[in-house]
C-alpha cells in the first residue's frame, strides 16, 4: 500500500483509540436499546445468560476472525475477499456486509434520531417532575408517531454521521470516540445504582438475574446469538474494516477480548436500569408486561426525574446515549465508504455524503413506521428489517467469515495474522474448535430453523 493510498484510507493513531472507537460501534445502541428489548421480548434472565454464553463462544470467535482478516488484507469487506481469493464468489459475502450495514444503518437512524430527540426535550424540560409510566409512554409514542419530527432527528443524525466520517479515521473517529465513551461507562453505572435501591425494585431484579429454565427455547437461542452479532457489530464487515486501519503491532486478540467485555458489561448494567426501574413502577409486572422498540425511551425519564438534579443529570445522560448512538451509525456508515473508497476509488468526502444521503432516504420508512403512516405500521415494517437485517444478515456474515477463515483461507494463516502483537495465543485450541465447528454448525442450525425459531 503505497503512501498516497494509506493517507486516503486512514489508520489509528493507537491501540487504546482503536478498541475505544471499536468499543464505540459495539456498544452504541445494540447494547442500550436493543438488548434489554431482546431481554424483554424473550424471558428475562434466561436470555441475558444465553447472550452472555453466545458472546463469549461464538461472538468473541468471530470479532477474532473479522480482526485478522480486517488486518491482513487491510481492505473493506469485499476487498479483503478479493485481495485473497479474487475472481471467486467469495467477494458476494463482502457485498452483503456493505449492504447490510447501510440497510442497519437506515433503521438505527431511526432509533439514534430517538435519542437525538430525547436530547433536546430533555433540554426543553419535558421530563421535570415526577414521571410515570403512562406519561412517559405517552411521550414517546407521540414523539415516534410524528413524521416531521422523526424524520428530522433522522436528517441530523445521518448529517453528523456523514461529517465524522468525511473527516477520516484520526481525524473524526477516533477523536469523536476515545474522549466521550468512558463518561458513558460513568454515567450508566450511577444510574444502575440507583435503579436497585427503588422500593420494588426486587421483582424486576429477579426477572432479570434469576433464569426460569422453563422459558429457554430454539427462539432464546437464535435471538441471543442475533443479538451479541448486532451487540458486537460483527457479521457485517464493520469489524473488519475497522481493523484494516490496525498495525501489525497490535496485539488482535486483547483487543477482541476488550470489546466484548465492555460492550458485555454495558449491555449487562443497561439491564439493571431498565428492569428493576420498571418494576419498581405500579402497575407492571411480569403478567402484564409489554415491550416496545421504545422501551428506553420510556423508563429512562422515569429514573431521571427521580434523582436529584435529574435535569441536569439527563442532559448529560441523554448527550451521551446520543454519542454511543453515533458512534455506532460512524461504524456503520465507514464500512459501505470504505468499499467506494477502496474500491471505486472515490475521494472520502465523496463516498460519504453520496452513501449518507442514500441511507437517510432508505430510512425514511423505518421513521414512518412508528405511527407516522398506518400502511407500514401495520407491516411492521421496522421490526421486519430488524429480523432480516439484524438477525439473519449478522448470522450470514457471521458463517461466511468463518468458513472461510477456516476452510478456504486456513486456519494456519489466521493463526500466523495472530502472532503479530501477540506471541502467545492461549485461547488458540479454544478458537480453533469454535471457529471451525461450534460458530458454523450453531449458525446453520439456527438458520435452517428461522421461520420456526421466529413464528
Amino acid at each position: 500500500m503505497d503512501s498516497q493510498e494509506l493517507k486516503q484510507r486512514g489508520n489509528w493513531g493507537s491501540k487504546l483509540a482503536f478498541i475505544f472507537a471499536a468499543s464505540g460501534s459495539a456498544i452504541g445502541l445494540g447494547s442500550i436499546w436493543r438488548f434489554p428489548l431482546m431481554v424483554g421480548l424473550n424471558g428475562g434472565a434466561v436470555f441475558v445468560f444465553t447472550y452472555i454464553i453466545a458472546v463469549f463462544f461464538i461472538g468473541f470467535t468471530v470479532m477474532l476472525a473479522e480482526f485478522v482478516f480486517g488486518r491482513h488484507t487491510a481492505k473493506n469487506p469485499v476487498g479483503a475477499y478479493k485481495a485473497i481469493r479474487p475472481g471467486t464468489p467469495w467477494k458476494w459475502a463482502g457485498y452483503l456486509g456493505v449492504t447490510g450495514c447501510a440497510c442497519i444503518l437506515s433503521y438505527y437512524g431511526v432509533v439514534a434520531g430517538w435519542a437525538f430527540g430525547y436530547f433536546y426535550k430533555t433540554i426543553a424540560g419535558k421530563f421535570k417532575g415526577d414521571i410515570t409510566w403512562q406519561v412517559s409512554d405517552g411521550i414517546f409514542k407521540n414523539f415516534a408517531a410524528d413524521p416531521v419530527e422523526v424524520l428530522f432527528c433522522l436528517l441530523v443524525i445521518i448529517g453528523i454521521t456523514t461529517f465524522v466520517i468525511s473527516k477520516g479515521v484520526k481525524g473524526g473517529i477516533e477523536r469523536f470516540a476515545k474522549v466521550l465513551m468512558p463518561l458513558l461507562f460513568g454515567l450508566i453505572i450511577i444510574l444502575a445504582v440507583r435503579a436497585v435501591t427503588l422500593p420494588g425494585a426486587g421483582q424486576g431484579l429477579a426477572f432479570y438475574l434469576k433464569p426460569d429454565l422453563s422459558k429457554l427455547s430454539p427462539k432464546v437461542l437464535f435471538f441471543a446469538v442475533g443479538q451479541a452479532f448486532f451487540s458486537l457489530s460483527i457479521g457485517v464487515g464493520t469489524m473488519i474494516t475497522y481493523a484494516s486501519y490496525l498495525s501489525k503491532k497490535d496485539n488482535l486478540v486483547s483487543s477482541a477480548g476488550w470489546v466484548c467485555f465492555s460492550t458485555t458489561l454495558v449491555a449487562f448494567l443497561t439491564g439493571i436500569i431498565i428492569f428493576p426501574t420498571l418494576f419498581a413502577t405500579p402497575g407492571i409486572s411480569p403478567e402484564n408486561f409489554e415491550v416496545s422498540t421504545g422501551l428506553m425511551f420510556q423508563v429512562f425519564p422515569m429514573i431521571i426525574s427521580k434523582l436529584p438534579g435529574g435535569a441536569v443529570f439527563g442532559f448529560f445522560f441523554f448527550f451521551l446515549i446520543l454519542v454511543a448512538a453515533l458512534t455506532s451509525t460512524i461504524s456503520m456508515l465507514e464500512v459501505p465508504v470504505a468499499y467506494f473508497v477502496d474500491e471505486k476509488n472515490w475521494s472520502r468526502k465523496k463516498a460519504s455524503y453520496i452513501v449518507g444521503i442514500s441511507c437517510f432516504l432508505l430510512g425514511i420508512p423505518s421513521g414512518l413506521s412508528q405511527g407516522g403512516v398506518p400502511f407500514l405500521t401495520k407491516l411492521g415494517f421496522f421490526a421486519k428489517m430488524d429480523l432480516v437485517f439484524g438477525n439473519i444478515v449478522l448470522a450470514l456474515g457471521g458463517l461466511a467469515i468463518s468458513i472461510f477463515l477456516s476452510y478456504v483461507w486456513k486456519i494456519k494463516n489466521a493463526i500466523k495474522e495472530i502472532s503479530f502483537g501477540n506471541t502467545r495465543f492461549r485461547l488458540k485450541p479454544l478458537w480453533v474448535f469454535n471457529i471451525k465447528f461450534l460458530a458454523p454448525v450453531a449458525i446453520i442450525i439456527i438458520l435452517v430453523f428461522i421461520r420456526t425459531l421466529t413464528g
